[in-house]
């Protein structure tokens, strides 16, 4: 920094104020300091910062070490929220959320001093890990069951599976299948939820469960089922790959989307809208559930007796061609 400030014609202070973006700086001189920093290749030291003010620049995120489109899009979306506030992050993964992984990927992040944590925790198995918590650690629960105590983000699931229910209902049909995702989940639970709300706020019948897991092979495997059922003219999956998987099985059992059977997923992968026919999906707004939740994270960094708080973003609906009226 001494290096910087000598080259740029500043004083250390002021070096240091243009680090950390401090409002009372020329900016001729602001860009005098960045010209300097950027020919002498400096980096701050963050752990020599973290020794200084007793708090790094760094935050520690659990997660389930998966390829599912959902956690893996928190993920991204919460380490581009963390790199434009300026914090580095350190992902724990672990092969499942439980009680004895989940504390094992904290300790290791407190080891490396980070100013606080972030856990994934879609599933019920991570609820006792949540209560073991270390106190007086700034902790953020991103997705997973909103009646938790603990601060959290999630997307409004029930919300999303509604929109999609009733957007299939409005094209004309009598009543929506369902085929889940795993029981354990409570993005899957809460599909559910909404699902059954909207059929039963619309006085349809609610049709047998199908469940499955969030894989195309499950939607596959029960679009084979439903295929043989004439009565099925709409059905809404858990997810889009769910989806695809059911488009085939329609497909290959002769039942054309949207005309003889309408389709609706959740997340909107990249691919969805280049599906046979393109698909019409609920989206997730990861990108906000991300910055909400770094700016909680944020909150309990500066006020370290900030009461547990919630945030739900609500997803919508995308209108594509797997849905029409019935035939």
């Amino acid at each position: 920094m001494t290096d910087v400030a000598r080259l740029a014609g500043v004083s250390h202070q002021t070096v240091s104020r243009v680090l950390n973006d401090h409002p009372n700086v020329r900016e001729q001189t602001r860009l005098r300091v960045r010209a300097a920093i950027a020919e002498l290749g400096y980096r701050p030291n963050r752990a020599a910062r973290a020794l200084v003010t007793g708090r790094s620049q760094l935050i520690g995120i659990v997660a389930q070490n998966s390829t599912l489109y959902g956690p893996a899009s928190l993920l991204a979306a919460f380490e581009q929220a963390a790199a434009e506030a300026g914090f580095a992050v350190s992902v724990g993964s672990v092969g499942r959320l439980d009680r004895e992984s989940i504390a094992g990927a904290v300790e290791r992040h407190l080891d490396q001093r980070v100013a606080g944590l972030v856990v994934i925790a879609p599933v019920k198995s991570a609820d006792d890990a949540l209560e073991d918590m270390p106190v007086g650690v700034p902790l953020v629960t991103i997705d997973g069951d909103p009646e938790r105590s603990h601060t959290l983000v999630t997307v409004d699931q029930a919300a999303g599976a509604r929109a999609a229910t009733e957007h299939l209902l409005a094209a004309g049909h009598r009543t929506v299948w369902h085929i889940s995702g795993p029981a354990e989940w409570y993005d899957a639970a809460w599909r559910i939820e909404g699902w059954r709300g909207a059929l039963a706020d619309a006085g349809a019948e609610v049709p047998p469960l199908v469940t499955g897991d969030w894989s195309a092979s499950s939607g596959y495997d029960a679009g084979r089922m439903l295929a043989r059922m004439p009565e099925v003219t709409a059905v809404f999956a858990a997810n889009d790959h769910q989806a695809l998987g059911l488009l085939r099985a329609f497909s290959e059992h002769g039942r054309r989307v949207p005309q003889d059977v309408s389709v609706v997923g959740f997340d909107d992968v990249p691919e969805a809208a280049f599906f046979i026919p393109p698909l019409t999906t609920v989206r997730p707004d990861f990108a906000a559930v991300a910055h909400a939740g770094l700016d909680l994270l944020l909150a309990q960094l500066t006020d370290e007796a900030a009461p547990p708080n919630r945030i739900v973003i609500a997803p919508s609906l995308v209108e594509r061609a797997s849905v029409g009226p019935p035939a």
